[in-house]
């Protein structure tokens, strides 16, 4: 190990060992390597392994973190030393102190588990909870928890949310006890009340760890600061490294304020800066600089930030000394943009497929650009989301088009036949099919004998449900077969089935039921830009499905499955990086999002502010290494209709030297170009005003 590979800052920060110490680790200024080196160096002095204890939040951090320690002292010494996420230190504190404190042996309840735990609880208490969504009343329980609220006395409710967790988290608790069972906010919690409450038990525990080490602080709640203040006790020997300006998951209980006030948590503290980029280009950290800045003024963060401010030695390339700002038309054409982008990226400089990531704000943003890919060839895969066509909702529509054009293709047909329900079981399947058999014929003639047969064959409910289906397809056929109208048709169908009704029907809350009919919404009028596109040509319905299937059914192809652009939200990119980011929907109500503008309904709405969503567009432009796209569009459509869109406070934010105006239809004229860029700086400014 060689501190000269360290720049001073983290040098200072590895060196100085004794007392509190805050690590403000900038995106891509080396956290990592300040942490394993710290350890290292820990170890290098004469620390017992075992007094070393590094928290963070995933297994595979952790893993990583052991890896890396190990190849920096080798001998084995990182596998001594505990390394490992809150849950994990938890799981172990109460193992060990089980005998103690009485527990005896205990089973660990995941989501799942605790969901029926509740879902059973809620019938008991109200009659009507299909109404109710479980995890929403969950996620208010796990957020009480995390801030150590007993269950004797839950905060004052809201709504009828709070109302109906405040009365099931007592009976919870009961019940978790009863089973011998802790959930996994019960994994933390539950140690710093062994800690409260038995001075012997976190004598022996601050005894065991003499050195702590916490990475992404800004990520911790209270129960894990308060745990961290216990085990650091009289020493003081810990290490925070984090950073505020990437603190994006307040959502599910983090609670930035434990790194704004960490010098308030342990006076005295040292701080430490780490403003060195390694990762990115001067326009693309002059961006980012610009944008998180904003966070101390009155519309940003409720809890302001450390200062700091990211520089880099990294040359930029050339041809992207500025940042690309482009305004696009609508979504297809934000889309078709970002595409052809890729391809003339990769003709002049040679990137990979796996240089891109396409980041937005939600995953109803993927399906325009996993269309325009499609229709490309680009390979792509999806972070931490389901692709568009592979949504339950989507393939039943899709299973529907294909069994009408193709009444030979029996999957589809059995994967709708009884959705909804419409009595159809597999006693009818069965028949159908051996009638089919006896005939030499598909299984939708099966089912059309079955519905002309006689009681003999089905009960009379069944062959009139089966009469029904077919009724229900016959007047689309010819309508799918013509070369256009079929968009409008695929309308009428889906009105026709009862989709809508049934997903409200069937969801666990109204949210859940919005999302998917909106993904029915998008993919008819993905249709409908397909019928457009292809008028005149001779392509029809048949075509359309035939590309989306050989889409989904390839699994690789010349350039191995490891060759991707990438797709994924801001939350799902942080920890990641590329070459070449396009950070796309850049509009009011995307970025910031409008449940954070407009705070409404009984889940997380009201638990964000606009200063999280700028620090999540501060992460997003911090994922680009050389080259960073910032879109927006003029027009979105949202449930069939073109609504104008606003441009993002945070992209009129930037100065504009930093910028490349580019529009998807050439160059644009200077004077308009002003015009245009003053008219959406008056419409932002009449929105926060209003």
């Amino acid at each position: 190990m060689r501190l000269s590979e360290l720049n001073d800052a983290q040098r200072e920060a590895v060196l100085q060992t004794e007392g509190p110490v805050l690590v403000l680790a900038g995106a891509g200024s080396g956290k990592t390597r300040v942490i394993t080196y710290r350890i290292a160096h820990l170890l290098a002095q004469g620390v017992a392994p075992s007094e070393i204890l590094a928290v963070t939040f995933t297994n595979k951090a952790a893993e990583e973190m052991r890896e890396r320690v190990d190849a920096l002292v080798g001998g084995g010494a990182a596998k001594e030393a505990t390394l490992s996420t809150f849950h994990s230190l938890g799981v172990r504190i109460l193992r060990l102190e089980a005998q103690a404190q009485g527990l005896g042996a205990f089973t660990i309840y995941d989501a799942a588990d605790a969901l029926g735990c509740i879902r059973e609880l809620l019938r008991h208490v109200r009659v009507t909870d299909r109404r109710f969504d479980v995890k929403a009343i969950a996620y208010r329980i796990s957020l009480w928890k995390n801030q150590l609220v007993p269950p004797e006395t839950p905060p004052e409710p809201r709504d009828e949310y709070d109302e109906l967790a405040g009365l099931l988290y007592p009976r919870y608790q009961e019940q978790l006890r009863a089973f011998r069972a802790f959930d996994f906010d019960d994994l933390v919690a539950e140690p710093v009340r062994i800690f409260e409450r038995d001075p012997a038990a976190l004598a022996r525990w601050q005894d065991r760890y003499h050195y702590l080490l916490i990475d992404e602080y800004q990520d911790t709640n209270r129960a894990q600061l308060l745990c961290a203040k216990h085990l650091a006790g009289e020493r003081r020997n810990l290490c925070a490294v984090g950073d505020d300006d990437q603190s994006i998951y307040a959502w599910r209980g983090a609670e930035p304020s434990n790194i704004l006030e960490f010098s308030r948590h342990f006076p005295g503290a040292r701080v430490i800066k780490l403003e060195e980029n390694y990762r990115s280009t001067s326009p693309i950290l002059a961006s980012a600089n610009a944008v998180i800045a904003k966070n101390n003024a009155p519309l940003g963060a409720k809890a302001g930030r450390h200062d700091k401010v990211l520089f880099t030695r990294r040359p930029a390339p050339a041809d992207a000394e500025r940042v690309v700002c482009v305004r696009a038309a609508d979504a297809e054409e934000e889309a078709a943009y970002v595409c052809g982008e890729i391809e003339a990226l990769r003709l002049r400089h040679r990137y990979a497929l796996s240089d891109f990531a396409i980041l937005y704000r939600s995953n109803l943003q993927s399906r325009t650009f996993e269309e325009a890919m499609r229709e490309r060839g680009l390979r792509y895969r999806m972070v931490g989301g389901t692709q568009f066509y592979e949504r339950k909702e989507v393939k039943d529509v899709i299973a529907y088009l294909k069994v009408i054009t193709n009444p030979k293709d029996e999957i589809s047909l059995r994967r709708v036949v009884n959705y909804p329900a419409r009595g159809i079981g597999p006693k009818a399947i069965e028949e159908a099919e051996r009638l089919a058999r006896v005939a030499g014929e598909p299984l939708l003639v099966g089912l059309e004998q079955l519905a002309a047969g006689s009681d003999e064959v089905a009960p009379a409910r069944t062959r009139s449900a089966a009469r029904g289906f077919l009724e229900l397809l016959l007047p689309f056929r010819a309508a799918f077969a013509t070369k256009s109208g079929y968009a409008h048709a695929a309308r009428g169908l889906v009105e026709a089935i009862g989709l809508q009704k049934d997903l409200y029907d069937g969801a666990a809350s109204p949210e859940q039921a919005r999302r998917r009919w909106e993904n029915i919404e998008d993919l008819l009028g993905a249709l409908s830009v397909h019928e457009q596109k292809t008028h005149g040509s001779g392509r029809g319905l048949s075509a359309w499905l035939s590309r989306v299937a050989l889409d989904l059914g390839a699994d690789e192809d010349e350039e191995g499955p490891g060759d991707a652009i990438t797709l994924a939200t801001l939350h799902g990119a942080k920890g990641l990086e590329w070459p070449v980011v396009f950070l796309v929907g850049l509009e009011e109500n995307l970025l910031p999002h409008a449940r954070v503008l407009y705070p409404k309904g009984p889940d997380v709405d009201g638990i964000l502010d606009v200063g999280e969503e700028r620090r999540l567009c501060y992460v997003g432009i911090t994922r680009a290494r050389e080259r960073l796209y910032l879109l927006h569009a003029m027009l979105r459509t949202r449930r069939g209709r073109a609504e104008p869109r606003t441009p993002s406070r945070f992209l009129l934010e930037l100065p504009a030297e930093l910028l490349e105006q580019r529009s998807p239809r050439g160059p644009r004229d200077p004077a308009t170009e002003a015009a245009v860029i003053a008219d959406c700086e008056a419409q932002l400014r009449a929105l926060l005003e209003s």
